[in-house]
């Protein structure tokens, strides 16, 4: 008898895992020239900057004539064997989440959001090291062909860093932060959204449903989470004055940024995020959902 769960249970776990890496895979393939772009705005510093970009159709045309089309698509390798683990962590984890908060007396409404919080934090613990080698490749702005590889990249970070929270792991706490709220917001409007509209009899109809209703999610948890974003690109990304550290821990981070450069500062690259994470947002939902109902099905 006992075999029997466990069983359910390991085939449940798989559908989840590959759906959920279904999901990560669409969606870094689909929007990473967005989130090179998103980079490059965070953690630039001030207009008057010869290098800094004007406007986001100015950084998509300095980014192509200066690095080629490859330049948009720098830091891609990381997301990319981070993303199908991190998604699949991501679904994974938000549905164990979900089923332990069903324990304890919660609302529908809160047990989503926590759960969310859950998935995201046991996401940033297992993609960190990759957005540190992610963002220090995108920040840098020489063409596709002079750039390090990614491995090699790692490797540096690694000798002359090491592997704790000023090397592999620096900005540990703003990418905590990312992820919590984010999955936060994201889960918790989604589900809670989608089981108030009335559902479509209509495929199409019912598609359109999901995704405007994923799309409001990844839009809306992208504007509450980007301080913390800008925070973990400053931490992660190159310093001001090389080999001195300014950008060290995350709220003292957003202060340092907020009091030189002020509050908009800490909201920079939101155009380009939400231009990725809205449809982007939307796409996970929907391949997660889509291809776990498949393989429920086969």
């Amino acid at each position: 008898m006992s075999s029997k769960p466990a069983a359910s249970f390991v085939n449940e776990a798989s559908r989840q895992i590959l759906a959920g890496g279904s999901a990560g895979l669409v969606e870094i393939c689909l929007m990473h020239p967005l989130d090179v772009v998103k980079t490059r705005f965070q953690i630039q510093r001030c207009a008057t900057d010869p290098n800094s970009y004007k406007s986001l159709g100015d950084s998509f045309r300095m980014i192509f004539r200066t690095e080629g089309l490859f330049g948009f698509y720098k830091g891609i390798l990381p997301p990319i064997l981070a993303e199908t683990p991190k998604r699949a962590v991501k679904f994974f984890t938000f549905e164990q989440y979900k089923n332990l908060l069903g324990y304890v007396s919660l609302s529908p409404a809160l047990t989503f959001a926590v759960a969310g919080l859950g998935s995201g934090l046991t996401e940033a613990v297992v993609v960190n090291p990759f957005e540190v080698v992610k963002v220090g490749l995108q920040a840098n702005r020489n063409t596709f062909k002079e750039q390090p590889s990614t491995m090699s990249y790692a490797r540096h970070i690694i000798k002359k860093e090491g592997l704790g929270l000023q090397g592999l792991n620096k900005g540990f706490t703003a990418t905590l932060g990312r992820h919590g709220v984010f999955n936060m917001v994201y889960f918790g409007f989604y589900f809670n959204v989608r089981n108030i509209v009335p559902v479509n009899k209509d495929p199409t109809l019912e598609f359109l449903r999901k995704f405007g209703i994923g799309l409001l999610s990844g839009t809306i948890a992208s504007v509450i989470n980007i301080p913390f974003d800008v925070a973990k690109s400053r931490i992660q990304g190159p310093q001001p004055v090389p080999g001195e550290i300014k950008y060290r821990t995350c709220f003292k981070t957003m202060a340092t940024v907020y009091q030189e450069e002020g509050i908009s500062a800490l909201y920079k690259g939101l155009l380009p995020k939400i231009m990725r994470l809205g449809p982007g947002g939307a796409v996970m939902l929907l391949v997660y959902e889509y291809t776990y109902s498949w393989l429920q099905e086969n």
